[in-house]
Order: structure tokens, then sequence, then C-alpha cells
């Protein structure tokens, strides 16, 4: 595992912080069956359309975001979450600042 340490229990929302004008990530988990990799996204930050070869599992933990699958838009608060299906083009929105866990299954 990376960025975690065993049997300890942790925070999601304190493990990753925002920093202005700019995304930023941490790696919790990166193995070959699958990640799981947090995100702080600054205010209007965004990542550009894009695909996936696998399925993803996106779950705000802080904030609000926009997420557009197939360009269809659905807005996500604190505690929700959407999948995001393999091989099909989606973008991701800050609508003010958030936070996000990202579970992505190589399977």
């Amino acid at each position: 595992m990376s960025g975690m340490v065993h049997s300890e229990v942790q925070k999601l929302s304190e493990m990753v912080n925002y920093q202005d004008g700019t995304i930023v990530s941490k790696t919790l988990i990166n193995k070959d069956k699958g990640t799981v990799t947090l995100f702080a996204f600054d205010k209007d930050q965004s990542l550009s359309e894009h695909t996936a070869p696998f399925d993803a599992l996106l779950q705000v933990i802080d904030g609000e975001v926009e997420v557009v699958i197939s360009g269809k838009k659905h807005r996500l608060t604190t505690g929700e979450m959407i999948l995001m299906p393999a091989n099909v083009p989606h973008a991701v929105k800050a609508i003010e600042k958030f936070k996000m866990m990202l579970i992505m299954i190589k399977t």
C-alpha cells in the first residue's frame, strides 16, 4: 500500500489538502488490480473530457462537483458518489472546492 499505514484509522478529508489554483492528488493504494486515489480540487479546476479503460467510482468527500458522463451533467455534493463506466467519455469540474476519492478496479 502507498500513502496509508496498515491498521491505522485515518480521516479521508484530512489526507489531502487544497492548494490555490490547482488539483492535488494522493495515491492511497496502487495495486495491479486497482487503485484508490484522493483528490483535492480548487474551485473551477477541472479534468477535461477523457476515457479510462476501467470502471471508476467517484465519491465526494467534501464540496460540490459537476461530473459529465457521455454529455449528461451530474451535480454531486458531500457524501454522494457516481460510477463512471469504462471507455465512456467523462469530465470533472469543481463547482466549489471539493475533495473526492476515486476507486478504479482493473479487471
